[in-house]
This record gives structure tokens, C-alpha cells and sequence, in this order.
């Protein structure tokens, strides 16, 4: 109290209700300076859960929090007299309190303490991913069908996302384009979980991650190290010269999947002999796969993707087909 303040004063002062809210998916007992400096301050701390996992590092910091469900008329008067009270929120976020709180406030016979939300902790970006791993942990040890599944059981799915992703690319829905790339994100975490149960070599999410982080950071020079790239054209120069020399392969063609379809192959060949400098003329042979072959070279060298233009000429047959059956067309 300064020396012009009254005690009625104090008596009026509806104090400060502080809701801290905490992030599950940041270790417990990591929360910002703000934070410490408001629960060492609080003349009450209050939490409604005996086993929050913050509770053993804020008592281990000389913090005393009462275990307690208190109504938000119970909080307003703890609060009166000028004091400050600190509710450590439950994972739900204590909707019960701040709609009770709210109505109070908006009673107008109440005099409320200033209200304020707290973030303790907070996710950072890729923070949900997090819950990916820990669901798909849950689900291959008690699913039937998920607790089965083997590397080679699931490859077809990986060829299906992927196609269905770039579909909806090409369809441009955005809905559609983030759940699909959700499916596909989906197959790299259920490999790399059932991964782990490797009697000899296994992995984990984590290691697959780590290899791409370092891929990627080799690879780009120009980003995180000494070199430069003004133009993608150099990015790309970086990039294959990097890789060269990670892979340390003898032909151009090496690390080309020949499983692929037949034009996104002849494709590639093609991009990887123009990229080298190399001048290799097609081999000639009779039927339709050596004209093929032709178009797919052709294209690759005017910049068109032969399988994305093959995709849009076949729907647009689709179409065709339709009207010739007296149906409307599809505009996917």
C-alpha cells in the first residue's frame, strides 16, 4: 500500500484472476519466465487436478497449489482485497469456470477482477505431429488389423495416397489436398513405427527425420552454408552435385525406381541425360512403347510433364464418354 492509498481502497480492488494454460506436448515444468514470475507472485495457486504433471515441479520451485475445484464466485472472492490468484488449467481448459465467469460478468452486479490467459507453454510448429506418433503408437499395439500389418502389406496404400494426392493437386481443392497429404504423412509414420520392431536393424520416426534433416541441410549449400544460388538452375546444379556425391553412383540412371509408370520413367531418363550433358540418341525399334517413348522425351525436354498431360487428355476423354452417354461431364 503507498503512503496516499486507504484501506478501503485495498478492500475495493477485485484483484487479478490469472488462468495458466499448459501445452501436453512440451515436457512438464518448461514454462516461460512470465509464467514463473506470476505463480512465485500469486497470493493462491489453485489447480482442479491432483495429477497435473506440472504440479510436482511448481511445488519442487516453493510453490504451494491448493488442490481445489473452486466456483467462479469462489474465485471472485479469493480475488477481492487487491490479491492475485493463479488456476492451473486441466487439459480441458476449465470451460465450466470460464463460462461461469462470463456469466458474471455479464451480470453486472458482480465487481471482477481483471481476467487474463496465461500460455505457459505453447506449441511450436509441428508440435501436433507429436500426436500423430503417440496415436499411432496406441493404434498398432491394440488394433487387430493395424498390429498385423508389414512393410510390404502396406506399400500399395503408399502408391494410392500418393496418387490420390496428386489428384486433388490437380483438382485444386484445398479440403481435399490437406487430407490427402494427412493420408500420405500417415504412411511414413505407420512404417516407421512398425520399423521399430526390427529384431536387427530398427528405426524410429525419429531417425527418419534426422536422415532427411541432414539430407536436406547438405544439400542446400547455399542456405546453411558457404555457397550461393541465386537462380533455381544453380539450386538444382547444388543439389545433384551434393547428391553425386552422396550416392557416389556410377550412371546417371542409378536410384531411378523402374517401377514407376512408363512415361514418368522415360521422363526421368530423360531429365537425368539432359541434365549430364549427355547426347544419347532413343533406340529405334518397332510398336507403339518406342513412339511413346519419343513423345515422353519430346515433352521432358519442352518442360511438360507427360504423365500430368496424359492425366488432363484422359479426363477430358472421360468427358466425352459421358456426353456420348448422355451424362453430364466431371470437372475433376
Amino acid at each position: 500500500m503507498n503512503a496516499t492509498s486507504r484501506p478501503e481502497d485495498t478492500a475495493a480492488d477485485p484483484g487479478r484472476l490469472v488462468l495458466l494454460t499448459t501445452s501436453h506436448r512440451v515436457a512438464p515444468g518448461l514454462l516461460s519466465w512470465p509464467a514463473w514470475q506470476v505463480l512465485h507472485a500469486a497470493d493462491r495457486v489453485l489447480c482442479a487436478d491432483g495429477a497435473h504433471p506440472q504440479l510436482p515441479y511448481l511445488r519442487e520451485a516453493g510453490i504451494t497449489v491448493d488442490e481445489a475445484s473452486p466456483t467462479a464466485q469462489d474465485l471472485v472472492d479469493a480475488c477481492s482485497g487487491g490479491r492475485t490468484v493463479v488456476v492451473v488449467a486441466t487439459g480441458e481448459g476449465e470451460p465450466a469456470l470460464t463460462d461461469g465467469l462470463a456469466r458474471l460478468a455479464g451480470s453486472g452486479r458482480v465487481s471482477m477482477p481483471a481476467l487474463e490467459l496465461l500460455p505457459a507453454s505453447y506449441d511450436l510448429p509441428g508440435a501436433r505431429l507429436l500426436d500423430l506418433v503417440q496415436v499411432m503408437d496406441r493404434i498398432r499395439a491394440e488394433c487387430p488389423w493395424s498390429s498385423q500389418q508389414t512393410h510390404k502389406g502396406l506399400a500399395k496404400y503408399g502408391i494410392e495416397e500418393a496418387y490420390e494426392l496428386v489428384e486433388a493437386i490437380e483438382d485444386g481443392d484445398r479440403d481435399e489436398l490437406r487430407e490427402e497429404l494427412g493420408d500420405v504423412l500417415l504412411q511414413v509414420v505407420f512404417h516407421s513405427r512398425i520399423a521399430e520392431e526390427h529384431p536387427e536393424e530398427p528405426f524410429s520416426i525419429d531417425d527418419v527425420a534426422g536422415g532427411i534433416v541432414t539430407k536436406l541441410i547438405h544439400r542446400h549449400p547455399h542456405v546453411f552454408g558457404d555457397e550461393t544460388a541465386t537462380t533455381p538452375e544453380e539450386v538444382k546444379e547444388h543439389w545433384l552435385r551434393t547428391k553425386a556425391e552422396e550416392k557416389q553412383r556410377e550412371s546417371v540412371t542409378d536410384g531411378i525406381p523402374l517401377g514407376q509408370p512408363g512415361l514418368a520413367l522415360a521422363s526421368k531418363l530423360a531429365s537425368r541425360v539432359r541434365t549430364a550433358g549427355l547426347e544419347v540418341p532413343l533406340p529405334t525399334g518397332e510398336g507403339i512403347g518406342y513412339e511413346l517413348l519419343a513423345l515422353a522425351v519430346r515433352a521432358e525436354a519442352a518442360g511438360v510433364d507427360p504423365e500430368a498431360a496424359l492425366r488432363v487428355a484422359a479426363r477430358a476423354y472421360r468427358d466425352a464418354v459421358r456426353a456420348a452417354e448422355g451424362l453430364p461431364g466431371q470437372y475433376r
